[in-house]
């Protein structure tokens, strides 16, 4: 899950699809029959009905997740389903007493024949308890939008998880339902799914509406590219084009091949932000689901690339490395696995760079990608605290430190990464590494938690498992400056840096309009005073071009350093006159620099050796990086 609003993201579902439901069907009757009908729906919900498959005991449970990977905190789903009811096999009534707000108990039981309820969805819902992260809930327009995460709507009963799911989805004519399933028939009111138990059920979202897709072919893989945007301002042919760039980079940095043959990008675009507070996505083994705001197409283009480089990686783990914790996922009381910093660090220093590796951004720009990594987790989290430790007991002690997996965990990938290029004279990396591991394991074979770094090391170097010792397990802070030196990169912990300045105002967060505003002026700069700033403005462009929470680094970190000493710069604000109403006001003044006290500093060493300057081609593939300048 990748969360841009204060955090970045999560853990995804994991199993493979089941062969049967993208090939030739057989008959099966011990099964569930689902049905969401999306036709029908009444004060913005939706009926399910669930055929039950065949129980001989004398009272069953029915289970809504509680939790479910990717999202790392507690959803509750049954808090939105309401008239729950079981019938027997003659139309009779069963009695039904909810254990709690995720659990129904069914009596007589072996003569059940289907349970009817509704579900509320989680985007506009008023239900008590925690907003849930979007790309990892459910929404429910009627005649306009079902996002369709089948957690959020479909259970199963007690041991009977492995049981395989009919899934049929009445819709309004017109609909398209845009999933990596494989629909087994389709007509212009229904479609229907075969899936092989309800892990790989619940890694399988759907998107229901009027269609916006564009499909790409991506050597064996096809590709299809969903969006939903209500303004109709985002569509999906210029994502693509964008995704495909990436995809095209991830398919090379892979080996030439991707091991998937079918993934979806379902992309929902709010015209404002949602109850969670946050844009991102959540990613499937097939597929990912992004809820992201309209933005000017530039920074909407770096954003998508930047997000669905990272979902997307996901396909290599976990779907491929993955442990015995998630293969077999407890959606009530889940035990979890020590190793975030593989299924999302790792994927999070992939997803940058594979840009580096296949030459779509330089290295100026993968050595910030790099330095944000430190800044946020020196800044925002316990840089002691062992990540192992973390992930273990992400669900309760150390929740609030969860972020740092994509952080920290990405700042472990760099740094095995240059360890194993360096131990290998440049010949073997951590993308090797992730290989090896697939092929040792694989979709069906999961591997246990104790036992992956001893593996780790077998498969490469006797210094790997001390890294990990040391560093992962241990409490040990990484070792930042050598790991960069041996690459040719000096990293300074604090530096003086002469930047163009932004004001120097402490930035804030209006919840209402979205916007980024001017919190506190206290120790604003002389720019930021002849510019006019004020306490309260509300950030609305930069020299034309839209602020959102989103685009606001890049704008103030890269375009606004672009410009040239004396250029004039505008900046457009939001403020109230003296009425209370809101008003657009110009503040114009020249580009001025400005020396600040930076942290986490990395620039490259021009006094490189031959050494260093051959580790980091290795690293980077760039050959002509060999040459000393």
């Amino acid at each position: 899950m990748l969360k841009k609003t204060g955090s970045i993201l999560a853990l995804c579902l994991s199993l493979s699809m089941a062969a049967f439901a993208n090939g030739p069907q057989t008959q099966v009757t011990d099964k569930y029959g689902v049905t969401l009908d999306l036709a029908n729906v009444q004060d913005d919900k939706v009926q399910v009905t669930v055929q039950a498959p065949p129980i001989d005991q004398e009272t069953i449970v029915y289970n809504m997740p509680k939790i479910v990977p990717g999202t790392y905190s507690i959803s509750d789903f049954g808090r939105f389903v309401s008239d729950f009811k079981a019938y027997g096999k003659n139309g009779q009534e069963l009695t039904v007493e909810q254990l709690d707000t995720n659990r129904w108990k069914i009596s007589k039981a072996n003569q059940l024949d289907r349970i009817t309820y509704w579900v509320d969805d989680t985007f506009d819902s008023s239900k008590p308890g925690d907003p849930i992260f979007e790309p990892g809930g459910t929404n429910i327009e009627a005649d306009k939008n079902f996002l369709l995460n089948t957690f959020g709507f479909i259970g199963y009963f007690d041991d009977k998880k492995q049981v395989p799911y009919e899934l049929n989805i009445r819709k309004p004519r017109g609909f398209y339902g845009s999933t990596p399933l494989k629909a087994v028939a389709s007509t212009d009111t229904t479609d229907q799914y075969l899936i092989a138990n309800y892990v790989d059920l619940a890694d399988s979202p759907l998107m229901y509406n009027r269609p916006d897709t564009t499909v790409l072919n991506l050597g064996g893989t096809e590709v299809l590219v969903s969006v939903y945007s209500p303004s109709g301002r985002v569509t999906s042919a210029p994502i693509a084009t964008d995704v495909k760039e990436i995809l095209e980079a991830q398919r090379s940095y892979l080996g030439g091949t991707l091991p998937v043959d079918k993934y979806a990008f379902l992309i929902y675009v709010p015209e404002k932000v949602g109850k969670s507070g946050s844009f991102g996505a959540l990613e499937h083994s097939y597929s990912s689901v992004y809820f992201l705001p309209e933005m000017p197409e530039k920074q909407f283009s770096s954003t998508i690339r930047d997000v669905a480089a990272h979902e997307f990686f996901h396909i290599v783990t976990p779907l491929n490395i993955h442990s015995e914790e998630i293969g077999n996922f407890d959606f009530i009381e889940p035990q979890m696995s020590k190793h975030l910093w593989l299924y999302e660090g790792v994927t999070e220093y992939f997803a940058s760079h594979v840009q580096a590796y296949e030459n779509l951004f330089e290295l100026d720009e993968f050595l910030n990608k790099l330095r944000e990594y430190i800044i946020t987790s020196k800044a925002y989290y316990n840089d002691t605290l062992p990540l192992t430790e973390m992930s273990a007991q992400v669900l309760d002690k150390y929740a609030k430190e969860y972020g740092n997996v994509y952080n920290k965990g990405a700042l472990i990938g760099l740094a095995l990464d240059v360890k194993l290029r360096e131990l290998s004279e440049g010949r073997y990396g951590l993308r090797d590494l992730m290989q090896d591991l697939a092929q040792t394991y694989g979709k069906e074979k999961a591997f246990k938690d104790e036992e992956l770094f001893d593996k780790i090391a077998e498969l490469t170097y006797p210094e790997i498992r001390e890294f990990f010792a040391r560093y992962v397990e241990g409490s040990e802070p990484l070792p930042l400056e050598e790991t960069f030196r041996k690459v040719g990169i000096l990293y300074e912990p604090v530096a003086t840096q002469t930047i163009n300045s932004y004001g120097g105002f402490v930035p804030g967060f209006d919840q209402e309009s979205g916007k980024i505003t001017v919190a506190e002026t206290s120790q604003m700069d002389a720019f930021g005073k002849k510019l006019g700033f004020r306490e309260g403005d509300l950030l609305l462009e930069l020299n034309g071009t839209e602020i959102t929470p989103m685009n606001v680094r890049d704008l103030f970190g890269d375009e606004l350093q672009q410009l040239e000493p004396g250029e004039k710069i505008t900046f457009t604000v939001g403020r109230k006159n003296k009425k209370g109403k809101l008003k657009e006001k110009k503040l114009k003044g020249k580009v001025t620099p400005v020396e600040r006290s930076a942290q986490h500093v990395l620039r490259v060493d021009p006094n490189a050796t031959q050494e260093q300057l051959e580790l980091r081609a290795a690293w980077l593939n760039n050959p002509s990086a060999q040459a000393a300048p």
